[in-house]
């Protein structure tokens, strides 16, 4: 058997590989999540969290979205929408455009952990454009080693998204869209974990989604005034293993979706606001039962007894109605799986752009909570997006590292050539 010669990597596999840990409360339950120390508080409230395969999918690719708390189901269209909502493309005043993001990841601690995103759409006609992009995370270089701890292979990690999406207006105000994506993650290269032997991860999945946009009369202006609202369910996909054993995870399908409002104030200053809503469409975790000398009770089949919550071993349908109650605790445990993003854009002559946001989410449910600041720069057929990340209640793999994209203009660059 071989272990990871570096315990980071280790710490960061975690979440990746395995599948819902099993920890006991002092009331001989048993909870998914984790040991009980971390899991109760003087309330009584448990840590449940619902964990997934390949989360790299969820992560904020751009910088954009990235400076306003993560959120961009229903902000005005770019090179990026595909990640938070490709119906966006069929109201697009461009008719292309690409955008290149890079990502550091855990920065402080090492330099060669990344997220590197491609994205790009083309404008078919006016009512319907297509587009792809490429989302890649590399774990750097890791070294294996034995149990004596003599060196063995050097293997370099990574997971990436391979999308393609079409999107169409069906008037003035609506559009939908579907997305097909291919997964391929490769966390062990190959290698044996705790005896089993590993190999590469896939899977296939589809995004469904729709914008709607309605522009409006403010302070006596008609244009570039717009309330939009966008909603895209993603990553309806088969499960995915890391093994030859018939245990198969969940991947991250989610549910996004949230209101938008773009404001001209005048000719130069343009202000928006937005808020989305995010649910992971997976089961959560049930409580088990536990006998008097707190071991797991088990049908004669040999199945863990649930006392609270439901089955989680289901198909993926299933999974997905079953996510909105079958939360052990409750329509209230329910509540506590919608995480909240929210963001301001103000550009400045449309050249200059300053960004802000929050996202929240509960802490019983990971306990992400973070600020957001950037900036963004247009000029010609280029556009530059950075932006930062401000953690409060616990670290954050983005602190501390200014994250970028770099945007092109093709209509830009097209008429600048005619000149």
């Amino acid at each position: 058997m071989h272990t990871l010669h570096r315990t980071l990597v280790i710490f960061m596999l975690l979440p990746f590989l395995s599948s819902t840990v099993l920890a006991q409360d002092g009331n001989g339950t048993l909870w998914g999540g984790v040991p009980k120390s971390t899991t109760t508080d003087v309330l009584g409230d448990k840590l449940n969290t619902i964990t997934t395969a390949v989360p790299f999918l969820l992560v904020a690719p751009d910088s954009r979205a990235g400076a306003m708390g993560d959120a961009g189901v229903s902000s005005t269209p770019d090179a990026n929408s595909m990640h938070w909502n490709p119906a966006k493309y069929a109201f697009s005043e461009k008719a292309m455009g690409f955008s290149v993001s890079y990502s550091p990841w855990l920065k402080a601690l090492v330099n060669d952990i990344n997220l590197a995103y491609l994205s790009g759409y083309w404008k078919l006609d006016e009512n319907s454009a297509i587009a792809a992009s490429l989302l890649y995370f590399s774990l750097g270089e890791i070294q294996f080693t034995d149990e004596l701890g003599t060196p063995g292979a050097t293997v370099k990690p990574n997971e990436f998204s391979l999308d393609f999406a079409y999107s169409r207006k069906f008037n003035k105000r609506f559009s939908m869209a579907v997305a097909a994506r291919y997964i391929y993650s490769n966390l062990t290269m190959g290698q044996y974990v705790q005896g089993q032997e590993t190999h590469a991860g896939q899977s296939f999945a589809t995004d469904v989604a729709f914008y709607y946009h309605k522009p409006f009369t403010f302070a006596g202006r008609k244009k570039g005034n717009v309330f939009a609202f966008g909603a895209n369910i993603s990553n309806i996909g088969s499960k995915i293993s890391y093994t030859t054993s018939t245990e198969r995870d969940f991947i991250p399908t989610n549910l996004r979706l949230g209101p938008s409002l773009t404001l001209t104030l005048d000719d130069y200053n343009q202000i928006s606001f937005m808020i989305d809503f995010n649910k992971l469409l997976v089961p959560s975790p049930p409580i088990y039962s536990m006998d008097s000398n707190n071991i797991p009770i088990r049908d004669p089949d040999g199945n863990l007894i649930i006392e609270d919550g439901m089955d989680p071993n289901v198909g993926i349908v299933e999974g997905m109605i079953q996510s909105f109650h079958d939360a052990p605790g409750g329509m209230k445990e329910e509540m506590r799986e919608i995480n909240i993003s929210g963001g301001v854009e103000y550009w400045y002559d449309k050249q200059f752009a300053v960004r802000g946001g929050y996202f929240h989410e509960n802490k019983y449910k990971g306990n992400r909570k973070f600020f957001t600041l950037g900036a963004g720069l247009r000029y010609n057929v280029f556009g530059l997006d950075f932006a930062y990340l401000i953690p409060l209640d616990q670290r954050n793999p983005l602190e501390n590292t200014i994250r970028f994209s770099l945007l092109f203009d093709m209509d830009a660059f097209k008429e600048q050539n005619k000149q």
